[in-house]
């Protein structure tokens, strides 16, 4: 549908609906709030806070403080909590045989904050990465990533962090196949109830460094036999759009009952097509990139760091984004409800 003609100037003179922060307000199209967000958070298995040097203002969480962290999403009007371990290197291997362990610190954390604050959701990461030596979020095979073995490593790890009491389990290891094992493997364990965020169109960015600095991850590429270089040959080309639009379509036909993109800021036109294209709740994920790009900036006193936190923000919800993850949701929920 085409807009309707616009009276000529001076009949019509845009600037009257911006002079003041009164009817700016009124008028504003996209409305950002802490409801639109979910923290992203690593935990770690010892005591004590841990800071990520690349991430200024994140540090590692014991379970103990991501209880804590639970109460004060709570408080802050943050609805859900996304996440992700840093595991011990030396307890590592090549397998990722930890991702399942019923004792491990994700377990212990999710029922932590659970039992902390009920009312706050929990999304767990459904992948190999933190737990293999090699760093891949799929297990390695004569030098390929196995797409079908590395599911059935996926499916124990999920089951795991449902039985948990995880409400969203979020698959980020870009395997095909991997939501409909996923969803059928819920269904018949019991849990129809725990909701899937799928990372539907996770792009192979150069954003991601600073997170696998958080949570420890093993070095890519010590050898074209045994350790695949980079992660181009299950996560996206950046240069494709029509690519995503199907593995998110396929991800909504195997069972995901949200999707998300990530990156975040270099992928709102994926994010508006994906809206357009499905109607069903989408997620960006401002990655850690991102974060630190920000954090960097605002350091140096290149921009204005709490403006730049809310305008990125907002983008999101400007694109048609129903929330956003982020490290920022804290200090972002802190500004929105002063």
């Amino acid at each position: 549908m085409s807009p309707p003609p616009l009276a000529p100037y001076p009949a019509l003179r845009l600037r009257r609906l911006r002079q003041a922060d009164w009817i700016r307000r009124l008028v504003r199209e996209t409305v950002l709030t802490p409801a639109d967000l979910i923290w992203s958070m690593v935990v770690h298995e010892g005591e004590g806070e841990v800071p990520v040097a690349s991430m200024p203002g994140v540090s590692r969480l014991s379970v103990k403080d991501c209880a804590r962290a639970a109460v004060e999403a709570r408080r802050l009007g943050i609805p859900a909590i996304a996440i992700f371990p840093h595991i011990d290197g030396a307890r590592k291997d090549a397998e990722g045989s930890l991702a399942a362990d019923p004792g491990g610190v994700i377990p212990r954390a999710v029922k932590a904050m659970k039992d902390a604050a009920p009312e706050v959701g929990i999304m767990c990461d459904v992948a190999l990465d933190p737990f293999t030596t090699h760093g891949h979020d799929g297990l390695i095979r004569s030098g390929r990533i196995a797409n079908d073995a590395t599911i059935e490593r996926l499916v124990a790890q999920g089951l795991m962090q449902a039985q948990a009491g995880a409400d969203i389990l979020a698959p980020s290891d870009m395997m095909d196949g991997r939501i409909g094992a996923l969803r059928g493997a819920l269904e018949s364990a019991g849990h129809p109830d725990v909701m899937i965020m799928s990372y539907a169109a996770k792009y192979a960015s150069a954003f991601y460094g600073p997170y696998r600095d958080a949570i420890g991850s093993g070095k890519l590429g010590s050898g074209p036999e045994d350790n695949p270089a980079d992660k181009k040959t299950y996560q996206m080309d950046p240069a494709n759009t029509e690519e995503a639009l199907r593995e998110v379509g396929l991800d909504i036909a195997e069972g995901a009952d949200m999707v998300m993109v990530k990156p975040g800021l270099p992928y709102l036109d994926i994010v508006r097509r994906v809206v357009e294209a499905y109607r069903v709740p989408t997620f960006a994920f401002q990655v850690s990139g991102e974060y630190a790009m920000i954090k960097a900036a605002g350091a140096n006193g290149w921009l204005d760091e709490d403006r730049a936190i809310l305008e990125s923000l907002s983008a999101f919800k400007r694109a048609g984004a129903a929330g956003v993850i982020t490290y920022f949701a804290p200090q972002a929920a802190r500004m929105l409800g002063a």
